[in-house]
């Protein structure tokens, strides 16, 4: 089992950045994929990004190619989350999560897939 907590978001202007952590206890971290999620009332938690158990396989959704940067230190148990050129929409509440399961194939889009959450970090974007 592993615990994630997140940090780092905020209120910052459109274009600006932010940068997201998530710290997971444990041992195993590297045995886990890990992914980024968001969510805004009223709707379903969508997929933001993901990265494999080694740091080999990235992937990201539409809205935030080219402006978000996942990655991960292992001999840190961290994963993060570098977001940039920030837009009104990405307003959210941003997830961190972990599944053991491998990612290789493609990344686990759908949240009823992913095994352990993070309790969310609110990120705010003023126009």
């Amino acid at each position: 089992q592993v615990q994630l907590v997140e940090s780092g978001g905020g209120l910052v202007q459109a274009g600006g950045s932010l940068r997201l952590s998530c710290a997971a206890s444990g041992r195993t971290f590297n045995s886990y994929a890990m992914e980024w999620f968001r969510q805004t009332p009223g709707k379903d938690r969508e997929f933001v990004a993901a990265i494999s158990q080694s740091g080999a396989y990235r992937y990201y959704a539409d809205s935030v190619k080219g402006r978000f940067t996942i990655s991960r230190d292992n001999a840190r148990n961290t994963a993060l989350l570098q977001m940039n050129s920030l837009k009104p929409e990405d307003k959210a509440v941003y997830y961190c999560a972990a599944d053991r399961r491998s990612i290789t194939s493609g990344p686990k889009v759908s949240p009823s897939d992913i095994a352990y959450w993070g309790q969310g970090t609110q990120v705010t974007v003023s126009s």
